[in-house]
């Protein structure tokens, strides 16, 4: 038996917790990955999990055993990695999930631009402003806006990304121009998966402001196209807003004051095996998004 593959199928057992749920993510059978365990506790000659109908949890011997098979396949992913870097020649599937925004802008860009350098790599992308789940979604990289990282996750900080308030001319020309945040109170603000406070710093001091408004959606490009339509104020990161404002579709608003920006990070489990393949698109995303975006001069 191929024992890096079982140690995989022992890792991804103690990181889920579940033979039904290692399998299901290896796409193995429930009896392949019982196999593979089996076969990894044969070769050591120590029973490395607790089995109970209910429960699968670690033995003594079995959180060594899975520190020592990480470190081992950590050091085999190196060792293809370099082998790749020197071959020049990538292949397989990332499976990235990214906010909707993003994945149809600077994110499909990158991806266009490395797939043309690697036409044997696929990509999937899973776009929406709701947080993935890595596990469940079998999600190789997740993107994500973000002041904090979950410390159960590795994460790369790929840039910071300011946000900006903004309104149509359409609506300008029929509502006044707020000028400071609490005029926003008096608008119809469009309110982003329950972000209904918005901060903003002016002089080292800070101001929060409960907005309200007609609409709310967990998709920053849906309350964008409601914010051209002129309806409403919308808060965007600047990635998104930018050519928005450029385009003369969308103004700035209260632009003296700083919103307290997130950063995009590119997050991913801290105990998968990661393919090379994976790894190297990180580093490439990394190094093409190296500047943080802000709002442009107009």
């Amino acid at each position: 038996m191929d024992r890096l593959t079982a140690m995989r199928s022992f890792i991804e057992v103690a990181n889920t917790a579940s033979f039904t749920k290692a399998a299901e993510n290896l796409g193995l059978s429930r009896l392949q990955v019982s196999r593979h365990v089996q076969e990894v506790e044969s070769w050591l000659q120590q029973r490395l999990l607790h089995r109970t109908t209910r429960k699968v949890s670690l033995t003594v011997a079995g959180e060594e055993t899975l520190r020592r098979c990480e470190w081992i396949l950590h050091e085999t992913a190196e060792l293809e990695a370099r082998a790749l870097y020197q071959s020049q020649h990538l292949s397989g599937t990332i499976r990235i999930s990214s906010p909707v925004g993003l994945a149809q802008g600077l994110l499909l860009d990158v991806i266009n631009d490395f797939t043309k350098v690697n036409p044997d790599v696929t990509i999937d992308i899973l776009a929406s402003d709701s947080f993935s789940q890595l596990v469940d979604e079998r999600i190789d990289i997740a993107l994500r806006y973000t002041s904090q990282p979950d410390e159960n996750l590795i994460a790369r900080k790929l840039m910071a990304i300011d946000s900006v308030i903004c309104a149509s001319p359409t609506y300008l020309k029929s509502h006044s121009t707020p000028n400071e945040p609490n005029d926003l109170r008096d608008h119809n603000c469009f309110i982003h998966m329950g972000g209904a406070t918005w901060d903003f710093i002016r002089d080292n001091h800070h101001y929060s402001v409960v907005v309200k408004g007609n609409i709310k959606a967990n998709n920053l490009v849906t309350l964008s196209r409601s914010a051209i339509r002129g309806t409403g104020i919308v808060r965007l990161p600047c990635d998104l807003a930018n050519p928005l404002i450029s385009s003369g579709q969308l103004i700035p608003l209260l632009t003296e004051y700083a919103i307290p920006n997130s950063s995009l990070w590119a997050v991913y489990l801290s105990r998968s095996y990661q393919q090379p393949v994976v790894r190297q698109f990180i580093d490439y995303v990394a190094k093409c998004w190296d500047n943080d975006i802000k709002l442009i001069n107009l």
